[in-house]
């Protein structure tokens, strides 16, 4: 990428002089170069990923106020920067990918998503989701395992790759994935109580989650509403003397 590339040809030329000029050994001068070559990449990366969070600033405001065709054309807006540094073009179409999902255009999201950053893992989720939808379960499992991997303390990823185990038949694999989990996140509560509901034949409620949950569109609007009114009712209800 085009940083490396500046900070390696500034880092090689500035230590040049340190030899020519005060012959300076070539292993100081190596280390010249090194340490030069560090400081300016180090500030070329960070220009260039202020510019792109600033875009995905842009983008977030944008579908908060739902203008999401604003919001995509100014995430597309952010590949220019790919060629400048290392990740960026995973982390725009994460960005991109989640958005179409969000909007459940679910079809249009599958190709960014697939080329997401692995440590984008609400992204990485949607692709696992979007693969468990399309009735291949081996790419779903693998896609969990790389998002669990990459970021292993957030206990939803677990429980989400438990949640689609089950729903396809496999609550075997699910239990053994939450107890895993725990060990990895260090104990989780929620981990724990989808275990004890499974191994007592009950759905796991992943509603605790809210919106985390919600986004990935697992449970439709209309079952939800009905839970919640039929919660509604009950609190309503008054006790028998």
């Amino acid at each position: 990428m085009l940083n490396f590339l500046i900070a390696f040809i500034f880092g090689t030329l500035s230590a040049v002089p340190f030899n020519l000029v005060y012959n300076l050994e070539l292993m100081y001068c190596g280390l010249i170069s090194i340490a030069l070559f560090t400081v300016v990449y180090l500030l070329l990366a960070k220009r260039t990923m202020n510019k792109v969070m600033k875009l995905v600033e842009s983008a977030q405001h944008d579908m908060q106020a739902n203008r999401v065709e604003r919001a995509l054309a100014t995430l597309n807006d952010g590949f220019k920067y790919t060629k400048w540094q290392f990740y960026v073009k995973g982390q725009i179409n994460a960005q991109i990918g989640t958005l179409l999902y969000l909007k459940k255009d679910f079809a249009k999201a599958l190709p960014y998503l697939e080329k997401s950053f692995v440590r984008h893992w609400v992204a990485m989720c949607m692709l696992a989701v979007s693969y468990m939808k399309r009735n291949k379960p081996a790419k779903m499992a693998a896609t969990f395992d790389k998002a669990a991997s990459a970021s292993r303390k957030e206990p939803f990823i677990w429980n989400l790759y438990a949640f689609c185990q089950d729903k396809i038949g496999e609550k075997d694999s699910a239990i053994a994935t939450l107890r895993k989990g725990i060990k990895k996140t260090g104990g989780d509560e929620r981990l724990e109580a989808s275990i004890e509901a499974l191994q007592q034949g009950k759905r796991m409620k992943m509603e605790d989650y809210g919106d985390l949950w919600y986004q990935f569109h697992l449970e439709k609007t209309g079952a939800l509403i009905k839970k919640q009114t039929k919660a509604a009712q009950g609190r309503r209800k008054m006790p028998r003397i």
